[in-house]
């Protein structure tokens, strides 16, 4: 692609390659009255490898196009004769192509805008004008030029190949099908119907089945039964089949719906075709040719097949998905047979590099990617290079999925935009980095954590979306339940000590802590919070982000934090035994504290601090409360409906469930929830309250099993507690709290 670049900084000299194509050279025109305007404009432009023509009124520059078109003309509106605004109405009529910029410092406004309102003008700028934004504009304008005249030959390729798809669809109409025969050998056609279906077959360049249907003389359930109890021709459910978008590139939908085929799987080099007519031997031959593979034929109805098509393929019109974007932006062959290696040694130039993140497809890609993301409340992308292709996954309610596939060409400028966005190193691709940015869309703005991890295919990676305007759940939203809102209630009230929420990565920790750090919120107190990255903003809060490059960690912030008068301190985490230590000696020295763990369940949450370093006195001193939490996906409300419980899932999920199992929902699937049955997602609680006893065995060391009956003697719930009475509810499924909790411990 150009680099546009290039003409409005100076470096208008491309490295030279042998076999390259010689750039093009733009012609630009320039005119205006003043003969002191058209040399300071030739100027402006004389470090550009432009053709620059002049012209000093209307009638003359018409005049130098009939010469030669140019690719922009820039013209000023008060001249004798023609004036700007009819220039350049005539321009746009006899040269379409032609990018047309009026200057003036005196215009009448109403014919201006009345030039630009008719698509005569592309652009308006004012006397006296900035040297750079002209040059940026006319790089534009040529860039828009190059875009059109690409567009332009596109469409025309586009239309070339639909007509030799066409006729590569009339001229691929078999003539061996031997379902006319055998069905004239067990007397279901008669000698003259089977003369006149291969007569009609002869004019119409139609497939036989379909005439033979269309003349009602066999009926296709009749057929069917013929062809799988007879010849033994396996007969399949189209509905059953999720048809991968690279499997549809290897057979024209022209063809499918000319032939009623369509390819359904692939399993190395063996191709699953459904076919209305198994006896069709031509059609068969033609399809193993022209894919290149190995096929196993299955039949389907005739109306099942069109079905299908028509969902593989989507319902024809102008309406492009996001799915589409690898067919816009570029094609590919997905089963070439040959994988791409990157290796390791391997150097790109870095004004290759940088050229390429200067791509349109590039850019829009991203924009794309990243808005599609924040559209369907994804938390987190995922660009994930495989052998054949690139795949873009987007983690939505917890669950990671396949969104879009681009082409490898793509990727290398797809990465290095996203790292120069994120002010990462594009020359380095063979260590991890991490960086941040911050995304401005029409509806929202946030940050985007991301993290870049080298791989045998390329570098994948992972952007966690953080929103700056997520508001904070009240205690009541975040859905403990009466007895657990009591017990947190009890902890928050607590002027002193630690909270500590646990759970993995995703899990929902920060949302509850900020929902604890809001719960008492009162002017009279000092907050502060130190985070990596900050998830959540809060004004009346003091918000200091990590920052491990420059040395700003969790331990030399908090230090610092304690000399800053908190009355309540946020931890983002407790990663190391430096910052436990820190934590625990705010918590027992009149601060609350808050922070996050990463731990299996409430009771590990005691022997991990103690596997940190930490002495069993002070947990027991200044641990206040630990919130166990999971994220399970919900079920939509606008589809719920009762189903009967699974019993091997309900065996799986340990003697709870199965001694007893709860009322069981599901979600049909529906608009609201785009099919899936859930619809958003709700925490799963374990809460534990240390009472005296408790800290008492704390303190003497005691093994978490003797932790954990105390707890159970007391009343405790786990995890798999709470998930079975949201089960029961309606709120989740079985196969939810399978996937996120796993069986439950005998």
């Amino acid at each position: 692609m150009t680099n546009y670049a290039a003409y409005f900084t100076g470096k208008n000299e491309a490295p030279a390659s042998s076999g390259a194509a010689t750039p093009m050279r733009y012609r630009l025109m320039i005119v205006d009255d003043e003969p002191a305007i058209l040399k300071a404009l030739t100027r402006t432009f004389r470090a550009e490898a432009y053709e620059i023509v002049t012209a000093s009124n209307g009638n003359e520059a018409l005049a130098r196009l009939r010469e030669a078109p140019a690719q922009v003309i820039i013209s000023d509106y008060m001249m004798p004769g023609i004036n700007g605004a009819e220039l350049l109405k005539q321009v746009k009529t006899l040269y379409p192509d032609t990018i047309r910029i009026m200057l003036t410092g005196h215009a009448d406004t109403g014919a201006v805008m009345g030039a630009i309102n008719e698509g005569a003008v592309y652009k308006f700028i004012l006397k006296p004008w900035n040297d750079d934004d002209l040059r940026v504009t006319v790089s534009l304008a040529l860039e828009q030029f190059d875009l059109v005249q690409k567009n332009r030959a596109l469409t025309q390729e586009n239309a070339k190949k639909t007509k030799e798809i066409s006729a590569l669809s009339r001229l691929a109409v078999s003539n061996r099908s031997q379902l006319g025969m055998m069905l004239h050998k067990k007397n279901l056609l008669t000698s003259a119907q089977l003369q006149e279906l291969t007569r009609q077959q002869g004019l119409q360049k139609e497939p036989l089945i379909k005439i033979l249907l269309e003349r009602g003389w066999v009926t296709e359930k009749s057929l069917r039964k013929i062809l799988r109890e007879d010849l033994l021709v396996e007969e399949v459910s189209l509905a059953e089949f999720r048809v991968d978008t690279a499997v549809t590139d290897l057979i024209p939908r022209g063809f499918c719906e000319k032939q009623l085929v369509v390819p359904l799987k692939l399993e190395g080099r063996r191709l699953l075709l459904a076919v209305a007519d198994p006896m069709d031997s031509g059609l068969i031959d033609d399809v193993r040719f022209t894919a290149g593979l190995d096929l196993k034929v299955v039949m389907a109805d005739s109306e099942a097949i069109r079905a299908k098509i028509a969902e593989v393929y989507g319902e024809r019109g102008d309406n492009l998905d996001i799915r589409d974007l690898a067919t816009m932006v570029g094609t590919v062959d997905p089963y070439e047979g040959i994988e791409v290696v990157i290796d390791d040694v391997e150097d790109v130039p870095l004004d290759e590099l940088l050229a390429s993140t200067n791509d349109p497809p590039a850019i829009r890609l991203v924009n794309a990617i990243i808005l599609e993301a924040m559209r369907l409340g994804a938390s987190d992308i995922h660009i994930q290079p495989r052998t054949k292709n690139v795949v873009v996954r987007l983690r939505i309610d917890g669950v990671l999925q396949d969104k879009i596939q681009i082409p490898h060409a793509l990727h290398s400028p797809l990465v290095s935009r996203l790292k120069i966005m994120a002010e990462l190193d594009i020359s380095e691709r063979r260590r991890p980095q991490d960086g941040r940015l911050t995304v401005k869309s029409p509806l929202r703005i946030v940050d985007l954590r991301i993290s870049t991890l080298p791989t045998i295919n390329g570098e994948k990676v992972v952007m966690r979306i953080l929103d700056r305007n997520s508001a904070v759940l009240n205690l009541v939203g975040l859905g403990f339940g009466d007895a657990g809102l009591a017990k947190v209630r009890v902890m928050v009230d607590k002027p002193q000590g630690l909270l500590l929420a646990t759970g993995p990565t995703g899990s929902g920790k920060t949302t509850t802590l900020y929902s604890l750090l809001q719960a008492n919120a009162s002017p009279a107190k000092n907050y502060i919070t130190i985070e990596d990255p900050v998830e959540y903003y809060l004004d009346n809060a003091g918000q200091v982000l990590v920052k491990e490059k420059i040395g700003l960690t969790f331990p030399v912030v908090l230090r610092s934090i304690l000399r800053q008068d908190p009355d309540v301190l946020l931890i983002g985490e407790i990663r190391d035994l430096e910052t436990a230590e820190v934590a625990f000696h705010a918590a027992l020295t009149g601060h609350q504290v808050l922070s996050t763990l990463h731990t299996n369940s409430a009771m590990a949450t005691i022997a991990r601090l103690l596997d940190l370093g930490l002495k069993p006195f002070i947990i027991a001193s200044a641990l206040e409360g630990v919130i166990a939490q999971r994220l399970v996906r919900r079920i939509c409300r606008h589809c719920r409906q009762s189903q009967p419980a699974d019993p091997a899932t309900l065996t799986r999920l340990g003697p709870r469930f199965r001694n007893a199992p709860p009322a069981s929902f599901v979600g049909a699937g529906c608009v609201e929830c785009d099919g899936t049955g859930y619809r958003g997602r709700l925490a799963l609680y374990e809460i534990l309250l240390p009472d005296e006893m408790m800290r008492d065995l704390i303190a003497r060391g005691a093994s978490t099993k003797e932790l954990a009956a105390h707890a159970r003697a007391g009343g405790h719930e786990s995890l798999w507690e709470d998930a079975w009475g949201k089960v029961g509810r309606g709120d989740t499924t079985l196969e939810e709290v399978l996937r996120v909790l796993g069986p439950e411990p005998e």
